[in-house]
């Protein structure tokens, strides 16, 4: 009998932890409001090849509002380099903590 018991509690405790887990990582995926866009350079021969698309970037943003870090998630790598240049340039409205914010960067022939 006091088995079943203790695995009912075990897995309430466990299901406690994962949710709150989930809810701060969800905490840090803000949407800040970008204050400086930079636009980015379009490389001349990624243009003249007609290459063009989306390129996705993952930026960590400090509290100050100024890019920590950036991850390219995706896009052509020909346009990556001057996505991730033009971002690490952005600047976000100041906050409490530290966000992860997504950006997407368009490149159009």
């Amino acid at each position: 009998m006091k088995r079943p018991i203790l695995v009912v509690l075990v897995a309430m405790c466990c299901s406690c932890f994962l949710i709150n887990g989930f809810a701060q990582d969800d905490a840090t995926d803000s949407n800040r409001k970008v204050v400086n866009r930079v636009v980015p350079y379009y490389p001349a021969v990624a243009r003249n090849m007609g290459i063009g698309g989306n390129v996705r970037v993952e930026v960590l943003v400090s509290p100050d509002g100024s890019v920590r870090s950036l991850q390219v998630k995706g896009g052509h790598p020909m346009l990556a380099q001057a996505a991730a240049d033009a971002v690490r340039r952005w600047k976000w409205v100041p906050a409490t903590h530290e966000t992860k914010e997504p950006v997407v960067v368009k490149f159009e022939p």
